[in-house]
């Protein structure tokens, strides 16, 4: 189990661990479209790609968006997520490697608990953006053993 994270282990300005995934490819995009039930031909057939002007088979947004999630909550336990919010930025291809990076850019005290509020993007291995969000969290001042 890894360690709690608390209000005073962060800082305005810290950054999260980046999260790099491996290129994103068709049984991945399969595999999504199965556990979300998005089988969208957009992202499994090239020739409606192109008839759409994407230029081919492309990823669903909501998997980049659970990248971000997964990074996210990787650092901040998933109980302590009050907000998380994204926009999609542009569109990921076949073949894109994507990393999630992100820090935070407030720390507050509200009503006794600490509040940390966060941005993350989503780029690609070109440093294309393809997301950006937001999160907020609370943590506790202290540990559960004090």
């Amino acid at each position: 189990m890894a360690k709690e994270i608390l209000f005073a282990d962060l800082a305005q300005a810290d950054t999260l661990p980046p999260l790099s995934k491996p290129p994103i490819d068709r049984a991945q995009l399969v595999r999504y479209a199965g556990a979300s039930g998005d089988f969208n031909p957009l992202h499994y057939a090239d020739e409606i790609g192109h008839l759409a002007g994407t230029g081919g088979v492309i990823a669903h947004g909501m998997l980049i968006m659970a990248f971000a999630g997964q990074a996210v909550t990787q650092w901040v336990p998933n109980r302590c997520l009050r907000r998380f919010a994204v926009r999609f930025v542009d569109i990921t291809r076949l073949g894109d490697q994507i990393t999630v990076s992100g820090r935070i850019t407030e720390t507050r005290l509200e009503n006794g608990t600490g509040v940390v509020v966060g941005e993350m993007t989503a780029a690609d291995q070109q440093g294309s953006i393809k997301l950006k969000g937001t999160f907020e969290a609370t943590l506790p001042l202290q540990g559960a053993g004090l």
